[in-house]
């Protein structure tokens, strides 16, 4: 595969595993349009790469990924237009996140918030920094967590502890996710590359025909359901996206100060 046209996404190569590192390092990787873009085309680049059987996902940089971008945010209260688009994109990178039938194993070197939490928890194996936080706080700006936070939590925590973090927002440190069983393995900072590395080789040493279509039947109960469900979603994040609360939310960001929001 020729990854040269993506700007904001990063290719690396170890024998037939192949490394997607979010790059926009200075924003902690958070999401503007060019990157949902990438995203929503990079996992089906990648199940197409002939010379990768493992895939590993994560951010250049301290963060893993820092959710919208407030920039991108800015723009869709403003041109409220554009979201029809991200709508779409969204959906793609979700669908053909769950399509990938390689084994993906996320590297959470990081903070991972909002879209960045939905990015890690699709993954197959997720291999946390102890240093690392991760939640949805889509709330926080004003938003419903349509883009897969609202589906993946449950499935993974259950619906008690999912409604607790999606309805506050409320970040939660690695150890904790890995306790609640959100995420696979914490290990310290300076260890992260080595036992990413060790679980990449094991799974491209292994009998990959066996591997992929064992990931294949698991993921078909999760396909089914976003696919049932996954529209809805969405469509509530664009109703959510006009209200005046996340209108409110992007600026009081921008005004470094605490939102106030009036439930409309």
């Amino acid at each position: 595969m020729d990854f040269s046209s993506y700007e904001c996404i990063e290719f690396h190569r170890s024998g037939r595993i192949l490394t997607i590192a979010l790059n926009r390092p200075e924003q902690r990787n958070a999401v503007n349009a060019r990157l949902h873009h990438e995203l929503s085309r990079v996992f089906s680049d990648a199940q197409r790469d002939s010379d990768s059987d493992v895939v590993v996902l994560t951010g250049n940089g301290t963060a893993f990924c820092a959710g919208g971008d407030i920039d991108w945010m800015q723009l869709s209260v403003d041109q409220p237009d554009e979201f029809e688009k991200t709508a779409r994109e969204a959906k793609d990178i979700v669908y053909s996140q769950l399509d990938l039938e390689k084994p993906l194993i996320c590297k959470l070197n990081g903070h991972a918030t909002g879209l960045g939490a939905s990015l890690a928890l699709l993954c197959d194996i997720i291999i946390a920094s102890d240093e690392a936080k991760i939640g949805d706080p889509h709330v926080s700006v004003g938003l419903v967590a349509g883009d897969g936070g609202a589906l993946i939590w449950p499935q993974l925590v259950g619906y008690a502890k999912a409604k607790k973090y999606l309805l506050t927002g409320e970040l939660m440190l690695a150890v904790e996710a890995e306790r609640i069983g959100l995420v696979t393995d914490v290990v310290p900072l300076a260890k992260l590359d080595t036992a990413v590395d060790a679980m990449a080789q094991r799974l491209v040493s292994g009998a990959t025909k066996a591997i992929r279509w064992s990931k294949v039947t698991i993921n078909l109960p999760l396909r089914q359901l976003f696919h049932s469900y996954f529209d809805a979603g969405v469509a509530y994040e664009c109703l959510s996206n006009l209200t005046a609360d996340h209108a409110e939310a992007v600026k009081a960001f921008r005004e470094r100060r605490k939102p106030v929001f009036t439930g409309k």
